[in-house]
């Protein structure tokens, strides 16, 4: 099993709206993958709510069956079509990927 986990930091303000109204959005974006990308085995979406140091806004935790899956994924137009909203309200990304 894959493990795929991101922490990204949100810009204070992008797309129209502030950090934690896209917060908000990348959680709903997110959270509405399951179902649509058949190889997403489980997908959790957290937004910080205790200001921790150093920041990080919101956290992705998912997994795949396989590398073959993370990747299918990856490039899925689905997901394609939130990393695009994600691209423009983010300013750092961190990203962790382990197999179990």
């Amino acid at each position: 099993m894959i493990k795929h986990i991101v922490m990204w930091t949100l810009k204070d303000s992008a797309a129209g709206a502030d950090k934690a109204a896209n917060a908000k959005k990348m959680k709903e974006l997110l959270e509405a993958l399951p179902g649509r990308i058949a190889c997403l085995r489980a997908l959790e979406v957290g937004v910080d709510v205790f200001a921790a140091a150093p920041a990080c806004d919101v956290v992705l935790y998912s997994e795949f069956a396989t590398r073959a899956d993370l990747d299918a994924y990856q490039i899925h137009p689905e997901h394609l079509k939130v990393v695009e909203f994600v691209k423009q309200v983010v300013s750092a990304r961190s990203v962790l990927d382990y197999e179990v």
